[in-house]
């Protein structure tokens, strides 16, 4: 399973990358794992406020669907519009292609509450 050293993680899996003053979100390795192939995903518009922990989105598989929640609060500023035509990008490049949003953050300091990899790795060994 990859869990890359520089982002932090929810204990929902999902991940946050700092981006100068905005955060990058998407799901991890290990949701997209256990989701088994994604074939939709719903993503919030551009402009909507998301509260840490809220309701992001959500991402259907041929599993289930599964509620998709933000790992901080702020504005979306971006989504990856590509995942309409390509959800299984989830799948193949959670980290890279696979990206969901990306918000400004409401406040300073806001991954700070969030696992880094060392405890997201311990958090999914269970």
């Amino acid at each position: 399973m990859n869990i890359p050293e520089e982002l932090r993680y929810t204990s929902d899996h999902e991940w946050a990358r700092e981006e100068g003053e905005l955060v990058r979100i998407g799901i991890t390795d290990f949701a997209q794992d256990a989701l088994g192939d994604v074939v939709f995903v719903e993503l919030p518009a551009v402009g909507a406020v998301l509260e840490p922990g809220g309701p992001l989105g959500e991402v259907e598989s041929t599993k289930s669907v599964s509620q998709i929640y933000a790992p901080v609060g702020g504005v979306v500023v971006e989504v990856n519009d590509s995942l309409a035509d390509t959800p299984e990008q989830v799948n193949t490049d959670p980290y890279g292609e696979g990206w969901l949003c990306t918000v400004r953050p409401a406040g300073a300091g806001a991954l700070g509450a969030l696992l880094d990899a060392e405890a997201y790795r311990a958090a999914t060994e269970l």
